[in-house]
């Protein structure tokens, strides 16, 4: 945990106005790294954290419920669907040590919202610049694939990380992080667009007094090998992501 809260710390550098919030998403980080409410998804995480991948078996696995980090001043969070079980299951790090995590750090980069194009270890130097990302399950869920009771048990924790950001642009990456920050958004009592908008790649759904989300295709590599998602698309997320967020607050 020393290594997450370090990174998290170092990662969002501002003036002491913000420290209250950075206090209360370290607390908060701790909060969901020991968190064990779903059987199932504890006896996965663990079991994959001991028997391991054939190219990482010298490794030790993180094994833990998955935070959220980045800028703590964030306009933009960015929201996938769980940790992967050889990616983020193994570093402790949303989006870091797989295919995925290379495709939208990649993505993330070129929009300058990160320092580095590649996501590796939890220390490997990458820093976050106006935005935060995370998910609404945190932890590796078999075939990725949690149930409707794992969701729901975990929906507080991302409750709490999103009122404590208050971004004003959500990317969800894939129709399962779509669905959670509507759901975010509709308890927290916004008014949605009836009929809610179907999700779709490029999608903007814009919230009365509230944040805008931005859809995007999961850079999976269910979706990147086949072709559905390219680099350019993903690419214009970001840039577009970028483009409302510096808008937003200027």
């Amino acid at each position: 945990m020393d290594a997450l809260v370090k990174q998290f710390d170092v990662s969002g550098q501002h003036p002491p106005a913000e420290v209250s919030v950075a206090d209360d998403l370290v607390a908060l980080q701790r909060d969901i790294v020991a968190c064990r409410r779903c059987p199932r998804l504890v006896a996965w995480r663990e079991s994959v954290s001991i028997e391991k991948r054939a190219a990482f078996s010298d490794e030790n696995y993180w094994g833990k419920p998955v935070p959220g980090f980045g800028d703590t001043d964030a306009t933009v969070a960015v929201v996938g669907l769980a940790p992967g079980a050889h990616g983020a299951n193994r570093t402790g790090r949303m989006f870091t040590g797989d295919r995925s995590g290379d495709w939208l750090f990649r993505a993330m980069w070129k929009a300058g919202f990160a320092n580095q194009p590649d996501s590796a270890a939890v220390d490997d130097g990458l820093r976050l610049t106006g935005a935060w990302v995370t998910a609404p399950v945190r932890c590796a869920p078999p075939d990725n694939k949690p149930t409707v009771v794992e969701r729901d048990a975990c929906a507080p924790w991302f409750d709490r990380e999103i009122d404590l950001l208050a971004p004003d642009v959500f990317v969800t990456l894939g129709d399962f992080a779509y669905r959670a920050v509507l759901r975010y958004l509709r308890d927290r009592r916004f008014v949605l667009p009836r009929p809610r908008p179907r999700f779709a790649h490029g999608l903007e759904v814009s919230i009365d007094d509230g944040p805008i989300v931005l859809a995007s295709y999961h850079p999976s590599q269910q979706n990147t090998f086949t072709g559905r998602l390219t680099e350019p698309m993903l690419d214009g997320i970001f840039a577009r992501a970028s483009e409302l967020g510096g808008s937003i607050r200027s």
